[in-house]
């Protein structure tokens, strides 16, 4: 665990795909790697779904036609997503290793013929901390990803901080969000799309998050317009090209301390000391003094135990006991 007096520079991207081109994004993911290291950073935060892109695109036009195009934007997706650990997640940790700094990514990952929205964490030596799934996608997003788990609610170790993640609208997510703080969180990635109607809500959440846990939040959010869509994809006409981003770094004060940047590619630095975050819990300590154990608890299925399961087996468990009380009774009778 950080031992609270670390100080470094963070990056947080505000960047556009290639446009469903794998190759071609993860070429300029890693020259900005190379150009945020150049700067200093030894945490670097891009967004949500860089590689290959977020799906901006409406998922239903309703209509025999339209549901063609919808499918064959999908199977676009899943060609140019990633699987982990590969050869493209190589060239990622390849670009973070020679940087000698921890990149913080937002990945389409696929498995079989099923995608997840994925956070993918490498450390400064180039390996894999590990991964995020986002635990639940909203609206239309739910026609893309697959769920999360309980498995996902990671928070790593690391000589620069314990750090962990969210996506978007997990920010909202009540619960998960404890459960981030109760693991000792302490640098936070939100990782975010962009959309414009959004931009209000990412705010408030994302300083919100750093005042609620004492925790920095690195927000790296997506920018992309319609000249950067090629006129091959069929969809492009059909969909609202309004994703600005909102990129900054809070404090655990709930307080700016870098950007946000809007309108265009950028990258935001900001000096992280982690001695702020115990000056912040000095006042509020979410997990701590400021905290109600004794009548308050959360409780986290992890290890893949779902609910469910767990119920199965405390009724199963029921079941025995009570076979066990019929049992004995039944002994009893036969003795007497």
């Amino acid at each position: 665990m950080n031992n609270g007096d670390t100080k470094y520079i963070a990056a947080a991207v505000q960047t556009a795909p290639v446009f469903l081109n794998k190759d071609e994004t993860i070429g300029k993911v890693t020259s900005l790697i190379e150009e945020a290291s150049a700067e200093g950073a030894s945490l670097i935060v891009f967004p949500e779904s860089t590689v290959p892109g977020y799906p901006y695109w409406p998922k239903d036009l309703g209509t025999i036609e339209g549901r063609k195009l919808i499918i064959d934007a999908y199977t676009e997706l899943h060609a140019n997503s990633l699987e982990i650990p590969g050869e493209d997640t190589d060239k990622l940790a390849e670009a973070a290793k020679k940087a000698g700094a921890y990149v913080v990514i937002g990945v389409n990952e696929k498995e079989g013929g099923t995608l997840y929205n994925t956070i993918l964490y490498i450390d400064k030596s180039g390996e894999i901390l590990g991964k995020h799934r986002k635990l639940m996608s909203i609206d239309s997003e739910k026609c893309i990803w697959a769920n999360g788990g309980a498995e996902d609610l990671k928070v790593f170790d690391t000589d620069i901080g314990n750090l962990g993640g969210f996506f978007c609208y997990e920010h909202h997510l009540t619960l998960a969000k404890y459960a981030m703080y109760t693991k000792g969180e302490q640098i936070h990635a939100g990782l975010w799309a962009g959309h414009g109607f959004v931009k209000p809500t990412m705010d408030f959440a994302s300083k919100q998050y750093a005042f609620e846990g004492q925790v920095f939040v690195i927000v790296s959010s997506g920018y992309i317009n319609e000249s950067m869509i090629p006129d091959s994809f069929p969809l492009k006409n059909n969909t609202l090209w309004d994703f600005p981003g909102g990129s900054g770094i809070i404090s655990p004060r709930g307080e700016y301390i870098a950007g946000p940047v809007y309108d265009h590619e950028d990258i935001v630095y900001a000096e992280i000391d982690t001695n702020l975050i115990l000056r912040a819990k000095a006042a509020i300590d979410s997990t701590g003094h400021f905290s109600r154990p004794d009548i308050l608890e959360l409780k986290i299925y992890e290890n893949e135990e779902s609910q469910v399961s767990k119920n199965k087996f405390d009724k199963l468990e029921e079941s025995i006991t009570a076979l066990e009380a019929k049992i004995k009774s039944l002994t009893e009778l036969l003795e007497n």
